[in-house]
């Protein structure tokens, strides 16, 4: 994955009830960058959040108040810096609007009560240089810590706790530190911790999984033990409840003693989003940016259409009236939804006349 997504590969399994193969997760990622984008056109908007210098012509070149530039497409969520004419113009002298609510900020306007101005470059062209975090807005969870360090600006890998194994999926976007990241990949880690009690029988009803140390795990984070993938679904002291067989994989016996290992290490895009890649210091937060609620449901219903209509070869039908005719299968929820999220995220402002 390239740019961000706004649902996981995870949460596209789940819905589809799917296991994981190389095949199926070339599939999902495909279907959500191309879901995730529809939304953004859709909603005339990108909602994802990224650090950059965007430069932008002096207003009074398109007959406007000179204290007032409007951003367009170009929303910002937190300024860090303003030039005009190669001239720097405090952010205490500039506003931030509309300031009902919080970003996203549509226009950057001079405080007309300081001193400072737009203008001042030989040329009205690219005058006005912003430098900030751009984008919808920037809400983050905090899901969980590093269970190791980064030593290296240039790994492509990091370990995270049961916690963070649980929050984070492929397509996530995480910040720790100042470094956003994208996690393109996961793959088992051992915990440190084996199959204790009697072990678990090769039936589905044996559910109780004893452990030395429960405080290590975390519910809906996903074990492998042997050959077998085992969901957690509850915690109760030093025991996990569970549901065996999961993803696909084959319900087993497993003896006391046998490691237990988790999808804890994250195969990320380092220095994403315009930040720079550093290193981390063992148990650093890791925050998982969450985009509006609406927009990761649409995400996810245009996903499981996509991958849907592909596995059917895109001739799913259904039956109309007592007569049986078949025609093309509609997603009658769909419209629906894309409805609701262009009512409640989407730019609805004119693009500007030339």
């Amino acid at each position: 994955m390239t740019l961000p997504v706004y649902a996981t590969r995870e949460d596209v399994m789940r819905a589809l009830d799917i296991k994981l193969t190389a095949r199926t997760s070339g599939q999902i990622d495909r279907a959500l960058q191309s879901a995730s984008r529809s939304v953004d056109g859709l909603c005339h908007r990108r909602f994802y959040p990224q650090v950059a210098s965007r430069s932008f012509n002096w207003p009074d070149s398109q007959y406007r108040p000179s204290w007032r530039l409007w951003l367009d497409d170009s929303e910002l969520i937190s300024l860090t810096s303003i030039t005009s004419g190669g001239q720097s113009i405090a952010t205490g002298d500039v506003l931030l609007e509309p300031n009902r609510s919080g970003p996203p900020f549509n226009r950057v306007e001079i405080n007309i009560g300081s001193s400072a101005a737009y203008g001042g470059g030989n040329t009205h062209q690219r005058d006005i240089t912003i430098t900030g975090l751009w984008g919808y807005r920037d809400d983050e969870t905090t899901a969980g810590v590093l269970a190791a360090a980064v030593a290296s600006a240039s790994a492509s890998t990091l370990t995270v706790d049961g916690e963070a194994s649980a929050l984070c999926g492929v397509g996530s976007v995480l910040r720790v530190g100042a470094e956003r990241m994208l996690v393109t990949g996961r793959t088992m880690a051992d915990t440190g911790q084996t199959v204790g009690g009697a072990g678990l029988t090769a039936q589905a009803n044996s559910v109780t999984l004893t452990v030395t140390d429960g405080t290590a795990f975390a519910v809906d984070e996903v074990l492998l033990i042997d050959g077998e993938r085992i969901l957690i679904v509850d915690i109760a002291g030093n025991t996990l409840v569970v549901q065996r067989a999961w993803d696909g994989s084959v319900l087993a016996a497993h003896s006391a003693g046998t490691g237990i290992y988790a999808a804890r290490t994250l195969t990320v895009t380092r220095g994403a989003l315009g930040t720079t890649a550093t290193t981390h210091t063992d148990a650093a937060p890791v925050y998982r940016w969450d985009p509006p609620a609406l927009v990761r449901d649409l995400t996810l219903a245009e996903a499981v259409n996509r991958v849907s209509n592909e596995q059917g070869g895109y001739a799913r039908t259904r039956k109309t009236g007592d007569g049986g005719t078949e025609r093309a299968k509609a997603q009658m929820d769909l419209p629906d939804l894309r409805t609701q999220v262009y009512d409640e995220h989407g730019r609805k402002a004119r693009m500007r006349g030339v």
